[in-house]
C-alpha cells in the first residue's frame, strides 16, 4: 500500500513538472507565484514535500490546468 501511495505522489510531481515545462515556466516563476523559495518548489516537483490540497489548487490555477490532470497517475506514465 505504501509503495502505491509513493507511486501516486511521484506521479503528481511528474505531472506538475511536465505541465510547467510545457508552458516554458521556470521553477523560479512558479515559486514566486506561490510565494515560496525556488528550493521549496523544487522539493514539490521531486515529490519530497507533501503538498496540501490548497497548494495543489494554487498550482493548477497557475499552470492553467485541471486539477484532475495533475493528479492522474496515467498522465505521468504517458510522459
Amino acid at each position: 500500500m505504501n509503495s502505491t501511495l509513493n507511486h501516486k505522489v511521484k506521479a503528481v510531481a511528474i505531472n506538475i513538472r511536465k505541465r510547467r515545462e510545457d508552458l516554458n515556466y521556470t521553477q523560479e516563476y512558479l515559486a514566486a507565484k506561490l510565494n515560496i523559495s525556488q528550493n521549496a518548489y523544487s522539493k514539490i516537483e521531486l515529490g519530497y514535500t507533501k503538498i496540501t490540497v490548497e497548494r495543489l489548487f494554487q498550482i493548477a490555477d497557475i499552470l492553467d490546468s485541471e486539477l484532475t490532470d495533475l493528479i492522474s497517475p496515467n498522465k505521468a506514465e504517458a510522459a
